[in-house]
């Protein structure tokens, strides 16, 4: 299908420092982990599926790797990595079955960087199995409806608008947000069986490139 938005660039990203491949199989995503308190939940309660949590900063993908290593999950993988370089190194066509993205930075100062503004959200949308889903949360209801109407749109995909329960926990965002009263909102964002890219052919590039090991 047309997207009346640029192409993503895709073969200019730079694999990760001390990226590793991954196996074509089956797996879910959570990009922007944070201390993996969603990954760590998800994984003890589906066993049967495959999760890989990525996260950016340092800090938080130690406590991450620290906690995982306490409980540890055989079903999850962490990764300390930019998740759009990784996403193209990594993933191949159709392998996601579900992406979690839960309260991404609202970029307040450069609305372009937003998940569904940017042109890399097509890139990840050929990763997702057809009939798979992604899980955007938010607690700001600006973010949540300016993402509605890009699905409606750009995107062209349906979607179902969720009010997240005050019970639930999933992350420490999530547990501060709920405790202050805020109205934190999800939307669940399917990919048709007929939905198509102009990546769906596109491989991973599996490292090549790598930057120098110094590199940031």
């Amino acid at each position: 299908m047309f997207m009346p938005i640029r192409q993503f660039q895709a073969q200019r990203m730079h694999a990760p420092r001390d990226f590793q491949p991954i196996q074509p199989m089956p797996v879910c995503v959570e990009i922007g982990a944070g201390k993996g308190k969603h990954a760590l939940l998800f994984s003890g309660m589906h066993p049967e599926l495959q999760l890989i949590a990525v996260e950016r900063t340092r800090e938080k993908f130690l406590a991450m790797q620290k906690q995982h290593t306490i409980e540890g999950q055989p079903n999850l993988s962490t990764v300390h990595a930019d998740a759009l370089p990784w996403v193209v190194h990594a993933l191949y066509p159709a392998q996601v079955q579900q992406f979690f993205i839960l309260y991404p930075n609202p970029e307040p100062h450069n609305p372009a960087q937003r998940w569904l503004n940017m042109p890399f959200f097509e890139f990840l949308l050929s990763r997702l199995q057809p009939g798979g889903c992604i899980t955007l949360a938010s607690n700001i209801p600006e973010y949540i409806k300016e993402a509605q109407q890009q699905l409606i749109d750009v995107w062209q995909l349906p979607f179902v608008k969720e009010k997240i329960a005050a019970t639930s926990a999933r992350t420490h965002f999530e547990i501060k947000y709920l405790e202050r009263g805020e109205l934190c909102q999800q939307l669940i964002i399917t990919k048709p069986a007929d939905y198509s890219t102009r990546f769906d052919d596109f491989q991973p590039l599996q490292g090549q490139n790598l930057a120098p090991k110094n590199a940031e």
